[in-house]
């Protein structure tokens, strides 16, 4: 990684890897059909409202910051993106979700709901995307659907492995149902969710316990002698 002269204007674009990697395929998967801003290399808290030379030097400091060069890591990029909010808006949209984990045991028949909200603004029209990172651990499915669904926000910090074995759905809530495994260990992953209107985020920690032998819903019995 290295720095780029902030003095004048300048666009480098690069390919991440997973663009090099479906432009190399040659199948015609390479499209370029949107684009994202962020601002992940800046830190606003040296915002300085106490400049002593009055308002238009809060953000000297910002604005003499050294930008960073393209990074080809899809993961470690555009983690914070630019949003547009109505004009008069003054907080960002926040995802509230009552609960920061969910936790099964595997064989058990069960499901839980996970229906957010949102702060400051609202996802109530297109709903949200809810996207499981791991499909091994649990699945998902529509709960209630959203009265104008778009299309699932797919963020592109996720890997391609984690892209390969998620699932993502649209809609207002979304059910969860832990998955069935045989392994002796746990198993754990995130579901995260996007608000298809604001952009807001949070995730989810989902974990799915090994069934214990003779626990409820185990098929396990005592050995043969």
């Amino acid at each position: 990684m290295g720095f780029l002269n902030n003095t004048t204007i300048t666009i480098d674009a690069i390919l991440t890897k997973r663009g090099r990697e479906l432009l190399a395929r040659g199948r015609n998967e390479f499209k370029v059909t949107k684009f994202a801003l962020a601002d992940d290399e800046v830190d606003y808290r040296l915002w300085d409202t106490s400049h002593p030379n009055g308002t238009n030097y809060y953000g000297a400091v910002i604005e003499n910051m050294p930008l960073l060069e393209p990074v080809p890591d899809e993961t470690q990029v555009l983690k914070y993106k630019l949003v547009t909010l109505p004009k008069e808006t003054s907080r960002l949209p926040i995802l509230d979700v009552s609960i920061s984990s969910l936790n099964f045991t595997s064989g058990v028949a069960s499901a839980e709901i996970v229906a957010p909200g949102t702060l400051n603004s609202t996802d109530s029209e297109q709903g949200y995307t809810f996207i499981i990172h791991d499909t091994a651990v649990a699945k998902l499915e529509v709960n209630q659907a959203a009265p104008s669904p778009s299309a699932p926000l797919i963020p592109v910090t996720m890997s391609e492995d984690e892209l390969t074995q998620s699932q993502n759905t649209t809609g207002l809530s979304a059910k969860v149902l832990p998955q069935v495994f045989t392994t002796p260990q746990q198993k754990s992953t995130q579901i995260t969710i996007v608000g298809n209107q604001t952009g807001a985020t949070t995730t989810l920690t989902v974990t799915v316990n090994k069934t214990e032998l003779g626990s409820p819903g185990s098929s396990a019995g005592a050995p043969s002698l």
